[in-house]
């Protein structure tokens, strides 16, 4: 059940509401999710996605306003930016593979559409982010995303462009249209 638009979690003395009031809206960790993918231009969160023109340009704005997103000019004429995860960005990277895992764990019939893996050793992540081979937590930037066995069909370029080996974080490169 959705909260009404007057509801305010920064009201509450809790960490996860204060968190909430920043990403939890429904499309945001999908945004965040494929800014960790490397999605970085307004048109191809827009392709990937299928989200609403408004509603992107919303959590784009609120997740560069929150320090999530920085907005970062990519050419001149005509002006065009792109959204870059910070650090603050980069540290959702545990609470989202968190999230996957629970929302595979409670559906008996999901595979797993990607899988992670430290690019150092090749070693697919444990439930924490951790390599089970080094024993140690690893950075986005260190993680490996490839295929899984429940990945469907590739509908749009960025789909196809994610079906890749690649790793978190790497600016996703399009062929040109």
């Amino acid at each position: 059940m959705a909260l009404g638009k007057d509801y305010d979690y920064a009201a509450q003395e809790c960490s996860i509401a204060r968190a909430l009031e920043i990403v939890g809206e429904r499309w945001t960790l999908l945004v965040v999710r494929d800014a960790l993918y490397g999605v970085r231009r307004y048109n191809d969160f827009l392709v990937h996605l299928k989200i609403p023109r408004a509603v992107l340009a919303a959590r784009l704005q609120s997740l560069t306003e929150a320090g999530v997103l920085e907005k970062r000019r990519y050419q001149e004429s005509p002006p065009r930016d792109e959204y870059v995860l910070t650090e603050l960005g980069r540290a959702l990277w545990p609470a989202l593979r968190a999230l996957g895992l629970w929302g595979r764990a409670f559906n008996p019939d999901a595979r797993p559409m990607r899988t992670f893996h430290h690019a150092e050793c090749g070693t697919e992540l444990g439930s924490y982010g951790e390599c089970p081979e080094c024993g140690r937590t690893v950075d986005p930037a260190d993680v490996e995303m490839r295929p899984g066995p429940g990945l469907g069909p590739a509908e749009d370029a960025v789909s196809r462009a994610l079906r890749a080996p690649r790793r978190l974080l790497e600016p996703l490169e399009l062929p040109p249209r």
